[in-house]
C-alpha cells in the first residue's frame, strides 16, 4: 500500500502496477477503484474495456501534474508530453481531492517514506 500526497496533505491510498502484467491490467475488469492506480514509466493510456470512465493525471518526473483528462470508457488518449508516470482514479475523484495541473504529489510507502 502506498499514499499519493500533495501539499503534505493525503489525497488517496494507492495502488502501484510494479511489474509488466499489473501494467497491462491496470483497472480492466473492475467494477470500481477505492484510492487510485498509479503507473510508473507511462505517459499514455487507454480505457478500452473499463467498466467506468476514469480522472487521469500525468505526472512530470519531480512530481508536477502535467495535465488532466477525464476519459470515457473505451477511448484512446494520446501521449502527453513531459509526463513519466499516470494517476488513474475513478472520474471525479480529482475534483474532490482538489488535485489540478501544476500540483506537486510524491508517492509514498505505508510507513510515510517517500519510494
Amino acid at each position: 500500500m502506498a499514499w499519493l500526497v500533495s501539499d503534505a496533505r493525503v489525497l488517496a491510498s494507492a495502488e502501484v502496477a510494479v511489474d509488466r502484467a499489473a501494467r497491462r491490467h491496470g483497472l480492466l475488469h473492475r467494477d470500481d477503484v477505492s484510492g487510485a492506480l498509479v503507473i510508473p514509466r507511462c505517459r499514455w493510456v487507454h480505457t478500452i474495456g473499463m467498466r467506468f470512465p476514469l480522472d487521469v493525471a500525468f505526472v512530470a518526473e519531480d512530481g508536477t501534474v502535467v495535465k488532466i483528462v477525464c476519459m470515457r470508457r473505451h477511448r484512446v488518449g494520446a501521449p502527453v508530453r513531459g509526463a513519466r508516470w499516470v494517476i488513474e482514479a475513478r472520474a471525479g475523484s480529482f475534483e474532490r481531492w482538489g488535485l489540478a495541473p501544476g500540483a506537486v504529489v510524491e508517492l509514498r510507502d505505508g510507513a510515510g517514506s517517500e519510494e
